[in-house]
Formats: C-alpha cells, sequence, structure tokens
C-alpha cells in the first residue's frame, strides 16, 4: 500500500501531464483548421488534374507511342513503396496504421518474389519500419522543416521518384497515406503514382460541371501534352497526399490527447478517492492508538 506522501506526489505528476495533454489537444485543433483548409483547397486540383489526364489517357491509349509514366516499363519486377508518416508522435494509431497498410503491401510483394525498395517521408515511419526492412529502405525525407507545406517543399520527393524512373530502378511507385475524413476519421490509402493509374471517378466526374457530350480538341498534340503534364501530376498528387496526412496527423493528435486527457481526470478521481480513504484509515487508527493509551492510564 503506497503511503500518503507517494499518493500525493502521483495526483500532482498525473495533473502536470493532464495539464500538458489539454494544451496539445488545443493547439492541434487551432493547426487542424488550417490544415485541413489546406488539403481541401488541393483536391479540386489535384482531382481535375486527375480528370484531364484520363481524358487524354483514354484518347491515345496504352501503346509503344505512349509515354512511359503511363504505359509503364512492361514490367512488374521492382516496386518502390513510398510512406508517408509524421515527424512527430502523440497522434494515436496514424502512424501505426499507415505503416500496416504498407507493410501488407511489403509482404505480398515479397510472397509473390517482387524485389521491393522503400522510401520514407516522415521520421517515424522509418523508426516502424527500419527494424524489418531495414535493407530495403533507400532514403528518408525529412520535412520538420516544413512549418506550413508548400509545393516546392515536395518538389525533391517527385524528382527523386520520376530519377529513380528514368534510371530504370524501379517499375511500379506506390505511396501510402492518410486521406483526411473528420477529426475521428482517417482512411489509410495507397495510390500508384508510376505508371499513372488513371480511371474515371464517379465522384470527380459529378464534382465537375456537365458537359453534355462536348468533345475536347487539344493543341498541341494530346502524347505531348501527357509528357509535360505526367511529370507534373506526380508532384501534385505527392503534395495532395502530404496535405492531406498533415490535416490527420492533427486530427488523430487532438483525438488522442482528448483522450488522454479524459483518462488522466478519471485516474485524479481514483487516486483522490484511495488517497481519501489512506488518510482517513491513517486518522482512524491514530484515534484508537490515542483511546487506547488513555484507557491504559
Amino acid at each position: 500500500m503506497p503511503s500518503l506522501k507517494d499518493l500525493k506526489i502521483r495526483i500532482n505528476s498525473v495533473k502536470s501531464t493532464q495539464k500538458i495533454t489539454k494544451a496539445m489537444k488545443m493547439v492541434a485543433a487551432s493547426k487542424l483548421r488550417r490544415a485541413q483548409e489546406a488539403a481541401e483547397a488541393a483536391r479540386p486540383y489535384a482531382e481535375r488534374m486527375e480528370r484531364v489526364l484520363s481524358g487524354l489517357a483514354s484518347n491515345v491509349g496504352v501503346n509503344a507511342g505512349a509515354p512511359p509514366l503511363l504505359a509503364g516499363t512492361g514490367r512488374d519486377d521492382v516496386h518502390l513503396i513510398v510512406v508517408a508518416t509524421s515527424e512527430r508522435g502523440l497522434c494515436g494509431g496514424f502512424n501505426t496504421s499507415i505503416v500496416k497498410a504498407a507493410r501488407v503491401r511489403i509482404e505480398a510483394l515479397l510472397k509473390e518474389g517482387k524485389t521491393v525498395k522503400i522510401l520514407c517521408i516522415g521520421k517515424k515511419g522509418l523508426a516502424l519500419l527500419r527494424r524489418d526492412y531495414r535493407s530495403m529502405i533507400l532514403d528518408t525525407f525529412d520535412m520538420s522543416h516544413a512549418k506550413r507545406l508548400a509545393f516546392g517543399d515536395v518538389a525533391p520527393i517527385a524528382e527523386r521518384l520520376l530519377s529513380m524512373f528514368e534510371d530504370g530502378e524501379l517499375d511500379v511507385c506506390t505511396l501510402f497515406y492518410a486521406r483526411f475524413q473528420s477529426a475521428l476519421t482517417q482512411v489509410v490509402t495507397g495510390q500508384q503514382l508510376i505508371p499513372a493509374s488513371i480511371t474515371d471517378d464517379a465522384g470527380v466526374e459529378q464534382a465537375g460541371p456537365d458537359l453534355k457530350g462536348a468533345a475536347y480538341e487539344y493543341e498541341p498534340g494530346e502524347e505531348e501534352i501527357l509528357k509535360a503534364l505526367l511529370p507534373r501530376n506526380i508532384a501534385v498528387q505527392v503534395f495532395r497526399a502530404l496535405l492531406e496526412n498533415a490535416a490527420s496527423e492533427q486530427g488523430a493528435r487532438m483525438t488522442a490527447m482528448d483522450n488522454a486527457t479524459r483518462n488522466a481526470g478519471d485516474m485524479i478521481d481514483r487516486l483522490t478517492l484511495t488517497y481519501n480513504r489512506s488518510r482517513q484509515a491513517a486518522i482512524t487508527k491514530e484515534l484508537i492508538e490515542i483511546i487506547s493509551g488513555a484507557e491504559a492510564l
């Protein structure tokens, strides 16, 4: 049974922790608003980019003259898995859920006999993957310097992916991140970047205006436009994914800190109850000793 002093020290310690978690929740809530606005602002451009590329790709088709980023290398041997996580912890299961989805994909590829390479965006993904896949990790991009993510911050990542593809170091590239839905819900998403996986998304089609079957004519040729847009599309999709990740991270952190604050309050109540009972028992014992001593005299 801990002493009254130990219980008092522990109660004060939990109260201090509760103040920290409450402050972190408030900070995450303030950051969430900006991050959510940035993520939602990036969606229309990225979705319209996919829509334009989908129209161009359907006209060109995957043939010998199609751009390599659309047609691919013709092989499916080397896979690059890009895992986007956060730079900081204390955000619940945000990082572990992304890494878990990446692990499932990696294990499935290894069972098929494929060569897997890993590129990490964020320190937490590296820490979780390094133990089992150290030899597969090529590099890590540290994004801690970007207080507010800008398009220029993702340019080195896109350039690295493009250079690896041009040098024949990969056949397929898949990006794992968490798509933001709400502060309570983040959906882990695996998006294929190379070769471009472009499909007609019903939700995107409905978001745009009704064209009444109108046809587009492109100048210059469609293949030339694809060659210019496909590399930019990779940077756009990576930028969008990191913005979604930033909003998801703050939402997960706000929820985690709220739960931690509630748990600290419950712990304080239990410790206070134990402290009061122990204090009452000690006072009763002292009274019994005093009365017993008085009767003995």
